[in-house]
Formats: structure tokens, sequence, C-alpha cells
């Protein structure tokens, strides 16, 4: 079944009802002798039209059979070709390859079948022709060329409009396997910066649960209350990172969630100065990737032993929300085997056509600093 994007199947049939009509009005002016016969096929090859993206198939059968006839006897030729070209339309749309050519070549053999029917059988065409008028039965082969070009031109504009359908809904498909990769990225991102944030302080804790456990018991069993409190919270932060795909509706990590950060990282034994902005205004998106390069950069804080203080600056400027996480540390160090943390962050910044720095400080220090630019959303009541 045929429709359109922007009329109904009723609207259309609608249409197509109204060209058989004027097909069979045309048949019946061109053809002004023997009304019954006229009328008859007539209706025949122009009324199904009306139908023919219900059922193409059978509505091109009906047709080509009454144009069939009605080209041998003699009935307006131009109008029963039209009908022909304007039936074989949905079938080569809606068709493979094979079936479209099968049809195009029973429309093509149909009329041609009709023409020499009316010219080899005696008594045909019953309605003849008027003087000077162009017909199968006086010029045969011009008519033939101006049917089968009608016919084939209709086939094929039917196969273009197809093609680019087709290509578009590959396109669309292309897109959507993009978008998928795109998000599977970011989940990935999500997960490394998640879990390998609370790795690091569980390792930490750890380390120290397992130094402690046996001459200060209780600060052994304060770390492991602290590696459980840990790992509950990153499996809370999976849980929400892998539950976006279940529910686009699920909250992504903000800055709402900054306290608690700060607190691991401290309970982890850094230092850590906040100075920070009201972001009620910065969109959830920026937020959520703030967040993320934040936590990494407390991450890398935490995977090197040298930094027991660091600061974290967050500004809010015009157009854009200015990140700073700078540390201590005095050892030169890397960002792990293959540097995924500041890869990470950089993909996260590029995303909002953003910068980042990460180095080493002239006095001393590592500082991740990044700027997120945005359009701030008006509010109803500016």
């Amino acid at each position: 079944m045929l429709t359109s994007g922007r009329l109904g199947l009723r609207q259309l049939m609608a249409c197509d009802a109204l060209v058989g009509v004027a097909l069979v009005i045309f048949t019946v002016f061109r053809t002004p002798s023997v009304p019954v016969l006229v009328w008859g096929l007539g209706v025949l090859f122009g009324l199904p039209l009306a139908v023919r993206r219900r059922w193409p198939v059978p509505v091109l059968t009906v047709v080509l059979s009454a144009g069939t006839v009605a080209i041998a006897v003699g009935v307006a030729g131009d109008a029963v070709v039209l009908a022909i070209a304007f039936a074989l339309y949905p079938v080569a749309l809606v068709s493979s390859v094979r079936r479209a050519g099968l049809a195009l070549s029973g429309a093509l053999a149909a009329i041609t079948a009709a023409g020499l029917v009316g010219i080899t059988v005696p008594g045909l065409p019953i309605i003849a022709s008027r003087a000077g008028e162009e017909s199968f039965t006086a010029t045969p082969v011009p008519v033939l060329l101006y049917s089968a070009t009608i016919i084939a031109g209709s086939w094929v504009l039917a196969r273009a409009v197809r093609a680019r359908r087709e290509h578009t809904t590959q396109l669309a498909q292309l897109r959507s396997d993009q978008a998928v990769a795109e998000e599977r990225l970011r989940i990935a991102r999500d997960i490394h910066d998640v879990v390998g944030h609370n790795l690091s302080l569980i390792a930490m804790k750890a380390a120290v649960a397992n130094h402690l456990v046996d001459s200060h018991p209780g600060e052994g069993r304060a770390a492991l209350r602290t590696i459980e409190r840990l790992s509950r919270g990153a499996l809370d932060d999976v849980r929400v990172v892998l539950g976006a795909l279940r529910d686009p509706a699920d909250t992504v990590p903000s800055f709402t969630e900054l306290d608690r950060l700060v607190a691991d990282v401290r309970a982890a034994g850094v230092t850590v100065d906040v100075d920070r902005d009201d972001l009620t205004r910065v969109p959830a998106a920026v937020q959520a990737s703030a967040y993320r390069i934040v936590q990494e950069a407390l991450t890398n804080v935490l995977r090197h032993a040298g930094p027991t203080h660091c600061r974290l600056t967050i500004v809010l400027e015009p157009g854009a929300l200015s990140v700073a996480v700078i540390d201590n540390g005095t050892t030169r160090r890397t960002d792990g085997p293959s540097g995924h943390g500041l890869r990470g962050m950089r993909e996260r910044v590029a995303m909002h056509g953003g910068a980042l720095r990460a180095g080493f400080e002239t006095g001393g220090g590592f500082a991740v600093r990044a700027r997120l630019p945005f359009t701030r959303a008006v509010s109803d009541d500016e």
C-alpha cells in the first residue's frame, strides 16, 4: 500500500479516482461513436485506477486487459496509454527489479499485441480513426514508439523514486548506526570514568586497610567501610550509565554529585579546595561533561603519590563553563599506559567545541583546565 508523508491514503485515492474519471471523459470525447462500447471500456480501464495504490498488480492486470481490447477495437489509444502508465507506476515502485521488469515487459507487449490485432484481424478496428489522426492502424510505428516512451518513462520514474527512497532509508540507517556507535563510546567513557575513579580510591583504601588491620584495627575497619561505600557508589553510577540504554529519561551525572566526589577524594588523604559558581543555568549535557572531566582529573591526582593538595575551580563565564583542577604534585607522570583519561577528557571537550589544556605548571604542580562553550537557554521570566 502506497502512502505519502503529506497526504493520507484516502486523499491520494481520491486524487487517483479523479484521474480515472478524467481519462474516462477524455476517452468518450475522443471517441464519439458507439457510446455504449466506449463508455464500457473507458470505465474498465479508467475507474480501477482509484485503487491502484491498494492493489497495484490486480489494477494493472485489469487496465492492461481492458486497454488491449480498447486499442484493438479503435477506442482512443492515447487515453489507454496514459491509463496503463498510471497503473504501472505503483507496481514498478513497490516491486523488485525482476517483477517490475516483468510488469514493464507485459505492458509493452500488451500495447504491441493490441496494435497488431487491430491491424491484422479482419473487421477491426470497429471504430475507425478520424482522417489525419494518428492511431495504431493509421501510423502504427510512431504511435507505438510514443506509447512505449510514455509507459517506459512512467516505469523509469517509479524506479528512480524507489532508489531515492532506498537511499534515504540507508542514509537514515547509517545515521542511526553512527548514533549508536557514538552512544557506545559515550557509555564506554562514562564507565571508564566511574570505574577508574572508584577503583583508584578502593585500591588506596585497601592498601591502608591491609597495612593497619593488625596494628590499628579501628582505622582498618574504617578503611573497609570506605571501600564498601565506594563500591556501592560505583555500582550505582554504573547502573545509571547502563540504565540510559533502557530509559532515556534517566538522569546523567551533574555537579549535584560533586560533594560526594570531593568527599571521596578527601577521604583518600588529599586536601581539596573547591571554588564553584552557581550552575543552575548550565545545560545538563555541559554539566555532565564537566563533571566527568573533574572526576577524571581528581582520579589522576589520586593515582600519583606526590599530590597532597589540589584546588578545584568551576567558573561560569559568559557563554562558557571553565573548570580547573590544579594539584601540588612534583613528580613527572603519564596518564596511564595509553592516555585514555586525557583522551576521554579531550573528546568530551571537543563535543562542545571547547578547549582543554593539561600539563605541569611553571611553579610546580599539574593542572587540567577545560573550557566548555554553550548557549544559555533563556528562561520564561527573561
